[in-house]
């Protein structure tokens, strides 16, 4: 897409003798020729500064962390959606069964063998982001679908690691999500990951206020 920038001669305004030069933009594909170009927002990060040490090493730790488990997290939610939308189109529970068949043997190859290297704390903020992106904890996932997800996902997730999957992900409440909601647009804006927005309802900017003024009172 590209603009061309055309100068009226003079944009008479009721009132005035004077007259106002316009510039109007035509982009390719628009007949409708526009006096302003609207930009997306931007959103400006603010530096990150920590109170000591060791909370400048927690963060870099679980920055490491989410941003190796987010990919499967993301995949977790895309194929999920893909699931549902395929069995919702289909008529008999043979068929039903036989695509989710499928798409386990699929996802089992894709990457169970990864997410079996994972240790403890990927396998639960894994499980946080899971509920980020579906709105769903991974206990309910594995309550709601087939025998054999529940198998892969105990096989690779609580067996493995000790973990909840009733957990949840509150960046409202609880820190540490706010920091891993930090990660991830920080790393979003530098294109380091593929953003995937959320199904939850929140504002980054809105936390990131929230969580400046808590910490300056805490109180």
């Amino acid at each position: 897409m590209y603009a061309q920038v055309k100068k009226a001669d003079s944009l008479k305004i009721p009132g005035q003798r004077d007259s106002v030069p316009v510039q109007y933009f035509f982009f390719e594909g628009d007949s409708i020729p526009r006096t302003a170009i609207e930009l997306d927002p931007v959103f400006v990060f603010q530096p990150l500064v920590f109170d000591n040490y060791e909370a400048k090493r927690h963060y870099y730790i679980l920055k490491r962390k989410t941003l190796k488990v987010y990919p499967y997290a993301k995949l977790a939610a895309e194929r999920l959606t893909e699931l549902n939308e395929r069995l919702g189109r289909m008529e008999t529970n043979a068929d039903r069964n036989r695509y989710t068949r499928i798409i386990q043997k699929y996802i089992e190859e894709e990457f169970s063998a990864e997410l079996k290297k994972l240790t403890r704390t990927e396998g639960q903020i894994l499980v946080k982001l899971i509920y980020r992106q579906t709105g769903n904890t991974a206990f309910d996932l594995v309550r709601n679908l087939r025998s054999g997800w529940r198998a892969f996902w105990y096989n690779t997730t609580a067996s493995m690691f000790d973990i909840s999957l009733k957990e949840t992900y509150e960046p409202s409440v609880v820190h540490e999500d706010y920091l891993i909601e930090d990660i991830l647009q920080r790393a979003f804006a530098s294109e380091q990951l593929e953003p995937q927005a959320s199904v939850l309802d929140f504002d980054y900017g809105e936390l990131t206020n929230k969580w400046s003024i808590n910490k300056l009172d805490p109180n």
